[in-house]
């Protein structure tokens, strides 16, 4: 009406917005380097069906304990991100990768418990149902569940892991309290703590000079959230994630960034530091009208 401008700023915006950059309804301006002249974090992908197959069972890679051990040695910082977007919302098994979904939907089937477990899984969008199966029905492996742990839990397998470091975590449960946000984030800053474990309001934001490592648990949750933006948001949470490692110059490796998930396109171009390409913008647009019309199809019956 007065002629104003409006600028849209983000490390990861969405592809509603990036599509029409692509378009030229928006003007695209890119900033391809990071400030201070801090260099882009190497990325480390570890495929923990082949920890499975080395008889690690941890949610640790072997070479996330070895990176750990390193950062934990030269006295610089490290991140454990843990990816609850979506948390016990489907059942996978370990041993392939493979995730139970709806023939019909594309979107991964819901658990739903009885007297305390999973009885049957069922789909949210057409209520398609069957009974939880005991072994997976792609390769017969025995390893087949919904994903149970939290940071509560990540918290007690470092500290037995690592008795030496000192770790803070930060999640609902440690920031009810008046400044417990805040406070967190100073103790962490100053150095007060060799390890911070959290949820995504770690992740986003934050400038730590000494954080080298960052490590994503469960990277892969997010993917299998049952939402047509499952990919989208996986990418901008986990792009987020790997800024957090090497925002200071240390050295000529910069930050180390790990992924324990079975590997996608998405994982991929997070690899390369790479935004939406052209496909992915047209294969997101494509899935977003779909379930758009059948959203409103539901609404006019």
């Amino acid at each position: 009406m007065v002629g104003a401008s409006v600028v849209l700023g983000s490390a990861t915006p969405s592809v509603d917005s990036y599509y029409k950059a692509m378009q030229g309804e928006y003007r695209l301006f890119e900033l391809n380097e990071r400030a201070g002249n801090a260099v882009y974090p190497s990325v480390y992908i570890e495929d923990l069906r082949e920890e499975l197959k080395a008889k690690n069972y941890s949610i640790f890679s072997r070479r996330l304990d070895e990176l750990m051990r390193d950062r934990l040695e030269k006295k610089e910082q490290i991140m454990l991100f843990l990816n609850r977007r979506g948390f016990a919302g489907f059942v996978s098994c370990r041993q392939c990768g493979e995730v139970l979904g709806c023939p019909h939907c594309s979107v991964a089937l819901k658990p739903h418990s009885v007297n305390g477990r999973v009885s049957y899984l069922m789909c949210h969008y057409c209520g398609y149902k069957i009974q939880m199966p005991d072994k997976c029905p792609s390769c017969g492996s025995l390893y087949i569940s919904s994903f149970g742990i939290g940071t509560q839990q990540v918290e007690q397998m470092v500290k037995k892991r690592f008795p030496q470091a000192d770790v803070l975590r930060m999640d609902a449960d440690t920031t009810t309290g008046k400044n417990a946000h805040e406070n967190i984030l100073k103790e962490y800053s100053k150095g007060g703590a060799d390890i911070l474990i959290g949820t995504q309001m770690i992740v986003k934001g934050h400038d730590f000079a000494n954080v080298t490592l960052v490590g994503i648990l469960a990277a892969d949750l997010s993917l299998n959230s049952g939402d047509y933006r499952a990919a989208e948001k996986t990418f901008q949470l986990t792009t987020q994630a790997c800024g957090r490692a090497g925002r200071a110059a240390k050295g000529s490796e910069g930050g180390k960034f790990e992924i324990p998930v079975k590997c996608s396109k998405i994982v991929y171009r997070l690899c390369n530091h790479m935004v939406y390409s052209f496909d992915i913008l047209k294969a997101s647009q494509k899935k977003r009208k779909r379930w758009r019309w059948l959203g409103r199809k539901g609404l006019w019956k």
